[in-house]
């Protein structure tokens, strides 16, 4: 990261970068797939996807293609049993509080983009007040295009009065990246999450393993 570059904002994706939200999604998708006489699958193959939403979720769960006609009718099932479980286990991932404790005494906002939509985000980020000072949410429900386009980053932006090239943006997903990149922010991925693996290279983005090491960066 840039020596020169003085950071204003911190942007973080939700899911699998600030909170372990996977603990809830195995325990609604293999509920769901119980009520219906279905095998439980393996825990680590639903927190891989987690950051993929429910969609793809279902897909794995109930091996469907999307243009099934029972597709719809068990992702409205998983979306309710999830809802029924947003807080039961999840939590925040090791090294957040310190990140967003360094960020506050260094007077550097931070907030939230992601594309879980609105009436799961909320009450997800209402339950830890560690993100109590989360200055901005953009969530599907105010955008046009969802990441990997730029624009819930530009928005977040825009409406704090910060320039992209002042912000970081932080996420867990190739999509996440390529939406930083896009905004023309600093982007940083974190292979502690769902979806980035050691064999995951960037161009134009750090990756960490700890969110430990995300202070660093920003040092």
């Amino acid at each position: 990261m840039q020596e020169n570059h003085k950071t204003k904002l911190v942007l973080f994706d939700l899911d699998g970068t600030l909170v372990d939200t996977s603990p809830d999604f195995i325990l609604s998708l293999n509920n769901v797939l119980a009520k219906n006489n279905r095998k439980p699958i393996k825990e680590s193959l639903i927190r891989r996807h987690v950051s993929d939403g429910s969609a793809k979720l279902t897909e794995i769960g109930f091996n469907l293609t999307r243009n099934h006609s029972l597709f719809d009718g068990y992702r409205k099932e998983l979306l309710d049993e999830y809802k029924n479980n947003l807080t039961t286990s999840s939590k925040i991932f090791d090294g957040i509080k310190e990140l967003l404790d360094f960020l506050k005494s260094n007077e550097i906002s931070f907030g939230i983009v992601t594309n879980k939509p609105l009436e799961y985000a909320v009450p997800v980020i209402k339950n830890f007040m560690e993100l109590d000072n989360c200055k901005v949410l953009v969530c599907p429900d105010h955008v046009n295009k969802i990441k990997p386009d730029p624009e819930g980053i530009l928005q977040a932006c825009s409406k704090l009065s910060i320039d992209p090239s002042e912000t970081i943006y932080i996420g867990d997903h190739p999509k996440d990246l390529e939406a930083g990149i896009r905004a023309g922010t600093k982007t940083i991925g974190c292979r502690y999450g769902y979806s980035l693996t050691d064999c995951n290279v960037f161009d134009g983005a750090d990756l960490v393993d700890s969110a430990q090491e995300i202070i660093s960066l920003i040092q």
